[in-house]
Order: structure tokens, then C-alpha cells, then sequence
């Protein structure tokens, strides 16, 4: 009767740990998708700085000619 109920328990520990790996990893995942949405913000602000920098100096050329 002994090893039944000890493979029981070490089954269900077994699915807990790997359901709070669970919870870990999809906390980690939402996180990361934070970090991936506002680096790609930055990296169009980013573009938008260089491109107006860009016509400046554009137009800053065509006024020398």
C-alpha cells in the first residue's frame, strides 16, 4: 500500500512543479514581449530622427547648389 501512495504523491508533485515552471515561463514571455514592443517603438523613433535629419541635410545641400 506504500509505494501506490507514494507514486501518487510523487506524480502530483511532479505536476505541480511543472505547472508553476508553467506559470514562471509565461510570466518571462509576457515580459519579454514588453521588452520586444518597446524597443520596437524606439527603433521607429529612432528611423523617423534619421530620416528628418536625413531631408535637412538634403535640403541643406540643395540650397548650396
Amino acid at each position: 500500500m506504500f509505494w501506490p501512495m507514494l507514486a501518487i504523491a510523487l506524480g502530483f508533485l511532479g505536476i505541480a512543479v511543472l505547472g508553476v515552471l508553467g506559470v514562471k515561463v509565461f510570466v518571462e514571455a509576457r515580459r519579454l514581449g514588453r521588452q520586444v514592443t518597446v524597443t520596437a517603438e524606439r527603433i521607429n523613433r529612432a528611423s523617423e530622427d534619421l530620416e528628418r535629419a536625413a531631408n535637412r541635410l538634403a535640403a541643406t545641400g540643395e540650397g548650396l547648389r
